[in-house]
């Protein structure tokens, strides 16, 4: 057994595979690469076959199309024989010399450890102003959606490297290019992580593969490792909207209550049936502490919601059907419940211990 596999899922990296190839040889480290190519056009594998005839420690897997970073990866674990796996880029933006100080991170006790852009040291180098706000828009999403990334800065890295042995067992199911995503969820709840600083290269040959067709798989990829959470926090939002549409309705037609008043009940007893809905569904398995401390927590962090809406009922009433405007006041409030729910009053669960050091 190696100490390290490092495996370099390619397309049309033909140029740039023989560099990082050779620099890679040059750390002085116990490895092997594994190069998995989806039958490039510009005919990486054919580059990567001379590398395995010039290596002994290099290993390559001809695919028969493109068929994604994710399944790559996996194919690659399938043959690595080190103790731990390293996934890097082949376009030379992942420096290689940072492979040395992540590997003594894992030999010290670290199951995860990312090379990071976003602690002290870091940076992500020449990005566009729209690339920076997409990645921040993206980890945000990912630290409000799993639970698993929150003590992570960078959780949208590509370069990483893991203990091959906490995803014994365990299946790469995503179809994207986030997959560090998938290990930091699959890879247990007493993993340890630790991050690196490094410097986000600029490409020194070839086409990025960042698409919009990427950007709709990792939104798929924290839906399915959310276990379809925000999707499961709709259905029961529509439940709510059936308890307070109907409330207010009956207590507006059929009591001498106003309509703040009518407001107010009809909200409040939304919101004490979709905890109930939540804690049952949507977060089943997750605890709150006592009972009165999740209502409590859940009331907390939809007053916010709640004042929403009912501002906007009683605004737009004034110009339309007061129920158009409780749905609308309604929909405007259901994204901060739902942060308001996965980071606080369902967010906490016990075995992961942040990295201080970061």
């Amino acid at each position: 057994m190696v100490e390290l596999t490092v495996e370099i899922p390619t397309y049309n990296e033909r140029d740039n595979l023989p560099i990082l190839v050779n620099k890679l040889q040059n750390l002085g480290l116990d490895l092997e690469i594994v190069i998995i190519d989806d039958n490039s056009p510009d005919r990486t594998y054919e580059v990567a076959d001379d590398l395995s005839h010039q290596y002994s420690n290099v290993k390559v897997i001809k695919r028969p199309a493109k068929m994604g970073l994710a399944s790559a990866i996996a194919d690659g674990l399938k043959v690595a024989d080190g103790k731990y796996v390293a996934i890097m880029d082949a376009d030379l933006q992942h420096p290689p010399e940072t492979l040395i100080k992540m590997l003594n991170e894992a030999k010290s006790g670290n199951d995860i450890i990312i090379a990071s852009r976003y602690i002290s040291e870091g940076s992500s180098g020449k990005f566009s102003f729209f690339r920076k706000i997409v990645s921040k828009g993206a980890t945000f999403l990912a630290h409000a959606i799993l639970r698993e990334t929150r003590n992570v800065k960078d959780p949208m890295s590509g370069y990483f490297i893991f203990r091959k042995d906490i995803l014994d067992g365990k299946k790469i199911e995503s179809k994207g290019y986030k997959v560090l995503l998938e290990v930091l969820v699959k890879g247990g709840p007493d993993r340890k992580v630790s991050e690196v600083p490094y410097v986000f290269g600029e490409r020194y040959l070839g086409q990025s593969k960042l698409t919009m067709g990427e950007n709709l798989k990792f939104i798929g990829l924290l839906l399915l490792l959310s276990e379809f959470r925000p999707l499961k926090f709709i259905v029961v939002g529509l439940t709510g909207i059936l308890v307070n549409e109907g409330l207010l309705f009956a207590l507006h037609t059929f009591t001498p209550l106003s309509l703040l008043y009518a407001g107010i009940i009809s909200i409040e007893s939304s919101i004490l049936s979709n905890f109930l809905l939540n804690h049952l569904w949507t977060f089943k398995g997750r605890s709150v502490g006592t009972l009165f401390r999740g209502v409590s927590r859940y009331n907390l962090i939809a007053l916010p919601g709640g004042i929403i809406n009912l501002l906007t009922l009683l605004k737009l009433a004034e110009v339309t059907h007061y129920l158009i405007a409780n749905i609308v006041g309604i929909m405007l409030a259901f994204a901060v419940n739902y942060i308001g729910s996965e980071m606080i009053v369902w967010g906490r669960r016990k075995g992961i211990q942040p990295d201080k050091r970061n």
